[in-house]
């Protein structure tokens, strides 16, 4: 395994969190009609182009490219798939329907692009084994354990010699979410509180442990690169009302943190960054990873 990084930077109420819209599973938010759009419209250029742009550097060019998008919601990057593999037939699997709807329609709008998009619950998605050159994700949950999940199935698409291209945020991603939940836990005296949070930051892999879970799960030539960026809030509503924060942030800290009420966590969240960024605008680190590995044998 290998890993080239640019190095992250250090770690340094009554206003109610909206609601973080509908049930997910593994930490994902399954996208209804106005939340595709608004993730395709909002998120993806604000937040997953982040991870989106590295998993397009990273994968590997080649001739009648057979592409498998696990989790492909709306479809993004699929402009970028077209332009990286030219003459690439992409299938892209999701379970909703809506955000598949919105992947077909862009399809639909792209010269050369060849795209079938198809629903699933749960693994195996319904297509064939060892029948892929390229398989892509982008945002898996932090939990280590529907990740690997994900590998495997990865692992299975994937022909001899394909290649798996996985971004997500790395260690250190979201270090300020994790400081003000340990303060509310501290002026609240919930220790049980300060465990949770503790134990959920551990949950985010590193640079090597990121590889390691490819290797675990029958990848060679592993590697990992990593780039630090941070989103900026002018508010606690603007940070708890952005589409990035609903949709992807907040529903996996909330299956991490694996407490019956983490809301009163995050309305402190809010209460807090009006108070001690009232002049200034707050900063949410994310270090964007990304891992390639080839399938062999």
């Amino acid at each position: 395994m290998t890993g080239r990084a640019s190095t992250p930077p250090g770690s340094g109420g009554s206003g109610k969190s909206p609601p973080v819209s509908s049930a997910s599973a593994g930490g994902r938010v399954r996208l209804g009609p106005a939340e595709a759009a608004i993730f395709e419209t909002f998120v993806v250029p604000r937040y997953l182009s982040l991870f989106g742009d590295l998993a397009i550097e990273m994968l590997a060019e080649g001739r009648d490219a057979q592409v498998v998008h696990l989790h492909c919601r709306t479809g993004y990057p699929d402009r970028g798939i077209a332009t990286r593999l030219p003459g690439a037939h992409v299938y892209g699997c999701d379970p909703s329907s809506h955000a598949l709807e919105l992947a077909r329609a862009k399809a639909s709008t792209m010269p050369g692009m060849v795209a079938d998009y198809r629903l699933f619950d749960a693994y195996p998605v319904p297509l064939p084994a060892a029948a892929f050159s390229h398989g892509l994700t982008l945002h898996p949950p932090a939990n280590v354990e529907e990740r690997a999940r994900l590998l495997s199935e990865l692992a299975r698409l994937l022909a001899p010699r394909g290649q798996a291209v996985i971004a997500m945020p790395l260690k250190g991603s979201f270090q300020e979410i994790g400081d003000l939940l340990r303060e509310f836990s501290l002026k609240h005296e919930n220790e049980d509180f300060g465990k949770a949070v503790d134990a959920a930051v551990l949950v985010r892999p590193s640079v090597e442990m990121f590889g390691a879970e490819l290797e675990e799960a029958g990848f060679n030539y592993v590697d990992v690169e990593v780039r630090a960026h941070t989103l900026k809030f002018q508010s606690g509503r603007d940070f708890m009302e952005d589409p990035t924060v609903r949709l992807l942030v907040l529903p996996e800290v909330r299956l991490n943190l694996n407490v019956d009420d983490p809301d009163r966590g995050f309305s402190y969240i809010r209460e807090a960054i009006d108070k001690y960024w009232s002049e200034g605008t707050f900063e949410l680190t994310v270090n964007v990873g990304c891992a390639s590995g080839r399938r062999i044998g």
